[in-house]
């Protein structure tokens, strides 16, 4: 439907006049591209797909979704495990259009649009030789990883996402626009921390950043060991990475050597367990640091070199591109006991497809020295965000990715915190929101019943307001 049909739901053409951006039905061209997300399994048919062009196009949809009673849901990069940007007979408010960045280089801040992914913010951030902690693939979107706490090359030396974010601009469930802060609506704020896409529509964040490295270049990349030493090189890993220095982050796995001219052709495909290095300390300091990584045990290859942030960042880009089946399975960690380590040498062996892995992401340094109460992202006490992936290109190994990881994960379920992180799961059930969420989960609740007491957003990992 345009601005002017009158076809599709009733409610259609008044919303569509309403709004700059385009509204798009089941019967237009690029309604299947619209409703698309990164995750090829999720295959969803909402009512309508909001392309906002600005604020007021957000206002306007949670405005039409309250008179209408609508099932809303709200886009931003499109990357969510579950697909939780779209749904069936949905209004979705699309955000992708908003992709604005402005970084102060006095500051030391970055203003990011509620739609762009962290490679825009990437992209803004290195021109001034600094970064804002994120998570490992450029083509996530800002707001579902940040909502949800935001994991990855930088959690070390500069903790969470959440840890950076200093404001953001909120459409609330009745309409009315917000900014929440340490300042202003602090309640909101915590609650946004974590607390996923439980409490509004973000359009906007400004966030901290760090001068990492020199003019932005950090010493990364991967130490690939055979999957028979998994045993040796995760003890190991367990016990030096409290030691390193926090500028040194590094989280470990289990993956096939992608086929690309990146590594030797004689490792292409095959299973290693894998640390993959970021150090954004001085570049002076780098030899000494990374000489233990370099150092330890036997490894196949030692991939560790001097790039910019950003190409670490996007370097998984092109080998996980939108449009593959994904199943995924995630539980907080919190010690690497060798009962684990002998599950993980286990499904290891039986990786079913090429892109499929799992991925261990520390919570130390910086991370854990944030109270469990301070923010709703409840697991900082260190140890890991664990997260198990089957994925293909391929439609017809959907049941063989998905058996995989879900007998991995069943597995290891039981030497694991409980909860997870909510980025990562995919639907299910509400017991396992509040194990994610621990003590912090009856604040958040009574936050939901402040902002969102009709639970107009209720397409997320949910919690219900008190």
């Amino acid at each position: 439907m345009t601005n002017t049909d009158t076809a599709g739901p009733a409610w259609g053409p008044e919303l569509a006049a309403t709004l700059r951006g385009p509204l798009i039905g089941p019967g237009d061209p690029g309604y299947d591209e619209a409703r698309a997300v990164y995750n090829a399994m999720i295959d969803r048919k909402p009512a309508a797909i909001a392309r906002v062009a600005d604020v007021a196009d957000v206002i306007a949809c949670v405005r039409a979704a309250r008179e209408h009673g609508l099932l809303l849901s709200v886009r931003g990069g499109g990357h969510n495990a579950a697909g939780l940007g779209v749904a069936d007979g949905a209004l979705v408010v699309d955000l992708s259009g908003l992709r604005s960045t402005t970084v102060d280089p006095v500051a030391r801040t970055v203003r990011v649009d509620g739609g762009c992914t962290w490679g825009d913010v990437d992209h803004a951030t290195a021109a001034f030789g600094m970064a804002t902690p994120s998570g490992i693939i450029g083509t996530t979107g800002v707001a579902g990883l940040t909502l949800g706490g935001g994991t990855g090359n930088l959690t070390r030396p500069f903790g969470l996402t959440i840890d950076n974010l200093l404001s953001a601009d909120v459409v609330l469930a009745d309409g009315s626009f917000v900014r929440a802060s340490a300042d202003e609506h602090p309640d909101l704020f915590w609650a946004l921390r974590g607390g996923g896409g439980n409490f509004g529509v973000v359009t906007s964040f400004v966030f901290r950043c760090h001068e990492i490295g020199e003019n932005g270049n950090v010493v990364a990349g991967p130490v690939f060991y055979d999957l028979d030493d998994i045993g040796e090189v995760m003890r190991w890993y367990r016990d030096v990475l409290p030691t390193l220095p926090e500028e040194l982050n590094g989280w470990i796995g289990v993956l096939a050597v992608p086929p690309v001219p990146l590594f030797p052709e004689e490792l292409w495909n095959r299973t290693v367990c894998a640390i993959l290095w970021c150090y954004s300390g001085p570049q002076a300091d780098a030899d000494r640091v990374l000489a233990p990584v370099r150092e330890f045990g036997s490894p196949l290859l030692v991939g560790l070199d001097t790039m910019p942030f950003a190409a670490l960042q996007s370097a998984f880009d092109d080998l996980f591109p939108p449009g593959h089946q994904w199943y995924w399975r995630a539980d907080f960690v919190r010690e690497i006991s060798d009962e684990a380590i002998e599950v993980h040498r286990r499904f290891g062996a039986r990786l079913p497809t090429g892109q499929s892995t799992m991925h261990l992401y520390p919570i130390d340094g910086a991370a854990a020295r944030v109270g469990p109460e301070e923010t709703a992202f409840a697991y900082r006490e260190g140890g890991w965000n664990g997260v198990i992936v089957g994925v293909d290109p391929d439609p017809a190994n959907a049941e063989l990715i998905t058996n995989w990881t879900r007998e991995y994960w069943d597995a290891l379920h039981p030497l694991t915190e409980g909860g997870a992180y909510v980025n990562f799961m995919m639907d299910e059930g509400a017991d396992r929101v509040r194990a994610s969420y621990r003590e912090n989960f009856p604040r958040l609740q009574e936050v939901k019943r402040r902002y969102d007491p009709g639970n107009l957003f209720r397409v997320n990992q949910n919690i219900p307001p008190a």
